[in-house]
This record gives structure tokens, C-alpha cells and sequence, in this order.
């Protein structure tokens, strides 16, 4: 069903498409109306080519029921999402009282609307009643249980809900090691060697929770209906543009693209681009010894409480330095994955992420390798990780929880203002046509790519080199409690309602975590090598030393693989439900043949 409101559609899955112009008074016209999605145009935008859209949407519609009990809310959105962004051009040349927005077969027509700046933007609507049910259980009450991952799945979709249940089993998966933690920070002990036995449970943890991770993350899909879905036919990404050619796939007409140029862009500019980011993030880091070794300098020569603060600052200088260059990179690496022109949304999300990825590993790891294997000062060390970790997490909360709340605050209080004047006394409920333009105002969430990234540099530190500073467990566990209150206000109050994202797993970044964890293995195994009390073993050859590290580490990464293997990513008893459902599918189809053939 549709509905204008001024420079605003919005889109139901309700019923048979319904004509109609919303009034202010919130009188839709039709009782049982329910507004999932909404498209907000520009104010001035042409009635003509608004009439076109609306018949493009209505020409597919066939009636039907509205899905209760069958889809979720998330799961209705994410349809009407799917089909406005399959909306694709058959004879039209230009968008209708628009000449210089072209069409041409194949073209997405909601791609090029926004492009053009005729479609400010497409969002779907919050639903105010299992909005308020869902905050209560969710964070308005402060309680030691778990999240209600079933009515986030049912609210937001899968994806969102898997992001929220990796941060709970992060959290809790830190526990051990933040427990194991707190003793060795209390009795303080600065000796290194006594930091070996932390650094062997680095390696046995890092590597066992990712596993037992991808079983809660099966046991999670299959309650949800997700482990088995089968990744569909792709189609063309929005942003993807070329010539029209010929498909032989699909059998019409689409945009092609060379893959030989698509290949000359990657490697000819972005893997250049990226290179001299990574040697720009170098330079920095040493700038920043550089500072270090300035304050370490003035505090050897007049030792004082002002001095030992002192050294800390290039610590924090540089971390924030670090947080600006990852924003920055982000938007560059967003223009260049967009500029290489990929065909598909997987390719450009995986191009995304190996761009990101390993810049911000470097920026973030590189002065903490330094320090450790070639400055070796474990003092330096530990003091550089709690300075950059700390910093981190008090950026993170305001750039993510205060700063967008803030911001939210101030934008809404004028249109509050606005609606307060015109409702009369007996109004309790906000009118649905101000709803949609107050959360038409609202900032737009941009997925989970920078809260599984914040994870990933989390447990990067946690699992490099924690066994330097102990309490790095216990500050990311605090961290978690308060982004899991912090993400749940900003999605349910800061931010648009995402459209759903069905997944059965975290996608690329499993394989992201699983890599960190592989370094964690090399790295922890190198620091136990360098410690005095493994070096009291080999006093004689530090070549015997290198050998049986080098020994020791190949032997835990091959313990490592073996265990990916004898732990399986699915539950035995999900296997076998699994099993019993495919039997019975094949025994209903069996009996629906022997049926028809009977018949004939």
C-alpha cells in the first residue's frame, strides 16, 4: 500500500496497493493501513515523476495477505526493499520532468533517482508499540541476564541480531582471561617472565572460542530459519554502471563492465592508494617515538609527577592521531571500492574490508610490533597498550553514544516543538504523518561494518599482547557492557530503522577474527621466546632458541587446524534435525508422485 505526505511515500505490505494522499492529521484513509518503508523526495519534485514511481511500484503488486504470523516485521521491509531496488527501466530514456536524469534498460531506477538527488532517501518506519516492548527488555532495564536476541532478530533481522550475539559471547568468552587478569595486575607483577603462562592461554583461547563461536552462531541461524539458506542469485549492485550489453545468464539486457578494467583500477590505483597510506601511517609512528623518547628524556633529567604524566601524552596524542587517519582512510577506501565498479554487493563488501582491515591493523598493531620485537622494552609496551586501548574506548563511546545522541537531541527539539502546537489536548500518541518526519530527521545507521570492526581491533589487542598488560581483558569486558546499552539506545532511539539483513553467520568477518587469532598464535609464541625465563634454557645458542619457537609455534598452529576440523561448525543434534527435515522433504515429495501418478 501507498501513501504521500507532502515529499514522502510510504509503503505497505499490507493488502493491494491503495490510492490515497495522506492528510495532517494523520488519516490514511484506510483503517488497517501499516507503513513499513518510507521514500522522502525533494520538496520540489515534480508530480509527474513521483505518478511514474508509484506506478512502476504498483504495476508487479498483486494482493495478498499482510504476513502476520508468518514474516516478521524485519522480514516485510527487507521484501519492499528488494523489490524497490530491482525497480529497473524498460523503455523510459529519462526519469519523467527530469531530461538530465537518463535511463536506459536495465538501469536501477532507484539508484538513479537518488544519484540525482530526486530520492533524498528510503528508510523503513519504527512501529512504536514493539519499539517500546523492545527497549524495556532490551536496555531500559539494568539487569545481569542475557539480550533478548529473539525479538532483536524479530525486529531489526538476522544480521543485526548475530552482531549483538557476538558481542555477548565476546564478552563473556573474556571472562576467563579477565579473571585470570586481575591477579597479575594486584600483586603487580612487573616481572616479564612471569607474563608466559598468560601468553600459552592467549594461544589455547583465541583459538578455541572462534570455534565454539561458529556452533553458537549454526544454533542461532537454525532457531531462526537462516543455517540452510542458500545465497541467491545475485543481481547487479545498484551502483553498478557500463554499457549495455547482453547477458547470457540472465538472457537481457544489463550494464557490462570489463573485468580486465575493474583489475587495472585495483592494482594500478587502489593498491598504490592503500601502500602509501600504510607508509604514511608509518612515518607518523615515528613521529611518535620520536615524542616518546623526547618525554622519556625530560622526565630521566627532573623525575616529577608532572614529568611522569608527561610521558603519557604522546600516547594519547597518537592514539587519537590513529582514530582520525581510520576515519579518514574509511571514506577513501568507500571512493575507491566504489570507483573500481563491482558487479556484485559481495565483491564490493569484500573489497571494502580487506582495504579497511589491514589499514587499520597496521595503524593500530604496527607501534606495538615495534616495541616489542625490534625497541624489546616491555615496559614501553605494556604502557603504550593501556594508553592506546583506554584512548580508543573513551573516542569510540563519544563518537558513537554521546556525539550521535547529542546531535539527535538538538534536531529534535525543534520538530517536538513544532508538533506540540498543532496537537490538540486529546491527542496521547504522535500522528503517523509527524512520526515519518521526525524519523525522516533522524541520522542514518550505516551497519554493522564499524561495530565488528571496533570487535576486531578489540580482540586484537586482547589477544597480541595482553599478557604485557593484564588488565586489557577487564577494560574491553567494561567496554562491551556499555557498547551493548550504548548500540541498543542508538538503534532504538538515535538512529533510522536499518532495513533487515537476513544472514546465518557474521559473514567475511568470521574469516577476519579467525586470521587475527592465527597472528595471535605467532605473536604470543615469539613473546614467551623472547622472555628471560625460556632464554635461561638456551644460554649458549639463541639459534636453538629461534628453532624451538619456531617449532613450538608451527606445532599449536597445526593443533590449531586440527581442532577446526574435530570441532564441527554445527551441533551434532542440529545435524540430525537437520537430516530429519531433508528425509521428510524427500518423503512428501515422494508421496506427491506416487499421488499424480496414481491419478494419471
Amino acid at each position: 500500500m501507498l501513501f504521500e505526505i507532502t515529499s514522502l511515500i510510504a509503503v505497505s505490505a499490507a493488502g493491494a496497493p491503495a490510492d490515497g494522499t495522506m492528510q495532517q492529521s494523520g488519516d490514511s484513509g484506510s483503517p488497517s493501513f501499516n507503513p513499513l518503508a518510507v521514500l522522502e523526495f525533494m520538496s520540489d519534485t515534480k508530480e509527474e515523476a513521483i505518478a511514474w514511481l508509484l506506478s512502476r511500484i504498483r504495476a508487479p503488486q498483486q494482493a495478498g495477505g499482510d504476513g502476520d504470523g508468518f514474516l516478521s516485521m524485519a522480514e516485510c521491509q527487507y521484501i519492499i526493499k528488494h523489490e524497490l531496488e530491482t525497480l529497473r527501466a524498460k523503455d523510459e530514456t529519462h526519469v519523467p520532468g527530469y531530461s538530465h536524469a537518463k535511463l536506459y534498460p536495465g538501469k536501477s531506477i532507484i539508484r538513479r533517482l537518488l544519484s540525482k538527488g530526486i530520492l533524498i532517501q528510503m528508510f523503513p518506519l519504527h512501529n512504536k508499540e514493539e519499539l517500546k516492548r523492545l527497549s524495556f527488555s532490551w536496555y531500559k532495564k539494568i539487569k545481569l541476564s542475557l539480550q533478548p536476541l529473539d525479538k532483536i532478530r524479530h525486529y531489526y533481522g538476522e544480521g543485526q541480531a548475530l552482531y549483538f550475539g557476538f558481542l555477548e559471547y565476546f564478552t563473556f568468552a573474556l571472562v576467563p582471561m579477565a579473571l585470570l587478569g586481575v591477579p597479575y595486575y594486584m600483586f603487580d607483577w612487573e616481572d616479564y617472565d612471569k607474563y608466559v603462562a598468560f601468553a600459552v592461554f592467549n594461544v589455547v583461547w583465541c583459538t578455541i572460542i572462534l570455534e565454539l563461536w561458529k556452533r553458537s552462531s549454526a544454533t542461532l541461524a537454525y532457531h531462526w530459519g537462516t543455517l540452510c539458506r542458500k545465497k541467491a542469485f545475485e543481481e547487479p549492485r545498484p551502483g553498478f554502471h557500463g554499457v549495455l550489453g547482453y547477458n547470457p545468464v540472465t538472457d537481457r539486457e544489463e550494464p557490462l563492465y570489463p573485468n580486465a578494467k575493474r583489475q587495472l583500477r585495483i592494482y594500478l590505483v587502489s593498491l598504490p592508494f592503500v601502500l602509501l597510506c600504510l607508509y604514511l601511517s608509518l612515518y607518523v609512528m615515528m613521529i611518535y617515538f620520536q615524542m616518546e623518547g623526547w618525554a622519556l628524556s625530560v622526565h630521566d633529567q627532573d623525575p616529577s609527577f608532572w614529568t611522569g604524566v608527561l610521558i603519557y601524552i604522546p600516547s594519547i596524542i597518537y592514539a587519537v592521531v590513529i582514530e582520525a587517519m581510520n576515519l579518514v582512510y574509511r571514506y577513501a577506501a568507500e571512493f575507491l571500492t566504489e570507483w573500481e565498479n563491482h558487479r556484485l554487493e559481495s565483491s564490493y563488501q569484500n573489497h571494502l574490508v580487506l582495504k579497511v582491515l589491514v589499514f587499520n591493523f597496521f595503524n593500530c598493531f604496527a607501534s606495538l610490533f615495534y616495541i616489542a620485537f625490534v625497541m624489546q622494552d616491555m615496559v614501553l609496551l605494556s604502557q603504550s597498550l593501556a594508553t592506546l586501548l583506554i584512548t580508543s574506548q573513551i573516542l569510540n563511546q563519544f563518537m558513537e553514544a554521546f556525539l550521535p545522541y547529542w546531535l539527535q537531541r538538538r534536531r529534535n527539539k525543534k520538530m517536538i516543538r513544532k508538533v506540540q502546537k498543532r496537537r490538540t489536548p486529546g491527542d496521547k500518541e504522535l500522528p503517523l504523518a509527524e512520526q515519518v518526519r521526525l524519523e525522516a530527521d533522524m541520522s542514518t545507521y550505516l551497519g554493522t561494518f564499524d561495530d565488528y570492526l571496533e570487535l576486531f581491533l578489540l580482540f586484537g589487542y586482547v589477544s597480541l599482547f595482553s599478557c604485557v598488560y593484564p588488565l586489557a581483558a577487564v577494560l574491553v569486558v567494561l567496554n562491551n557492557v556499555t557498547e551493548v546499552y550504548s548500540d541498543a539506545f542508538k538503534m532504538c532511539h538515535v538512529f533510522k530503522r536499518p532495513f533487515a539483513d537476513p544472514a546465518a553467520n557474521i559473514g567475511v568477518w568470521q574469516l577476519a577474527f579467525e586470521t587475527m587469532s592465527v597472528i595471535a598464535v605467532v605473536t604470543n609464541c615469539a613473546l614467551i621466546g623472547m622472555s628471560p625465563q625460556v632464554k635461561a634454557y638456551f644460554p649458549e645458542s639463541e639459534t636453538q632458541l629461534i628453532l624451538w619457537t619456531v617449532a613450538i609455534e608451527h606445532g599449536l598452529l597445526a593443533f590449531k587446524f586440527i581442532l577446526t576440523f574435530l570441532i564441527p561448525d554445527v551441533p551434532k543434534h542440529i545435524q540430525i534435525k537437520l537430516a530429519r527435515l531433508e528425509f521428510e522433504s524427500l518423503e512428501a515429495l515422494k508421496k506427491k508422485v506416487n499421488r499424480l501418478v496414481w491419478i494419471l
